[in-house]
């Protein structure tokens, strides 16, 4: 039997502030299934980069000697990828801040792109209906989805 691909996964920066910064309870879940490679979460490196400036915002519980923990613990567990631009049109986000994690999630063929973002959320069923990749929620997260 041939073993199956973990999912790749796109997850944007308010979630992975959520996860390695707050540690929230709610997607304990998700932060498992990255833990243990049940799937393979990846960004790309603006994407990354953002996520490196939003950890020195000043209403962050973070200081000098606790703000690089949390960018260690994302590069640990998040694969920066430079996949090249597949060229398939994408919905724009109207957060145009948001539309890198469309394209990402578009060129390295994510399977899901978990946000809480309403911009994004707002271009899920297009996606779908173009046979692109899921956008959800990550309450609604699960390895079946």
């Amino acid at each position: 039997m041939i073993p199956v691909p973990p999912k790749r996964i796109v997850i944007d920066t308010n979630v992975c502030l959520d996860l390695f910064v707050f540690q929230d309870p709610r997607w304990a879940s998700l932060l498992a299934a990255i833990e243990s490679g049940a799937v393979e979460a990846i960004t790309r490196a603006d994407c990354r980069a953002e996520y490196l400036y939003v950890l020195n915002y000043p209403h962050l519980p973070l200081d000098d000697s606790s703000r690089p923990a949390s960018a260690a613990r994302f590069d640990q567990y998040i694969k920066v990828v430079q996949p090249p631009e597949s060229g398939v049109r994408l919905p724009v986000c109207t957060d145009r801040d948001d539309q890198k994690f469309l394209e990402l999630a578009r060129d390295a063929q994510a399977d899901i792109l978990i946000t809480k973002d309403k911009a994004l959320l707002k271009l899920a069923k297009r996606l779908a209906k173009a046979g692109m990749f899921k956008v959800m929620l990550p309450e609604k997260w699960s390895l079946d989805a």
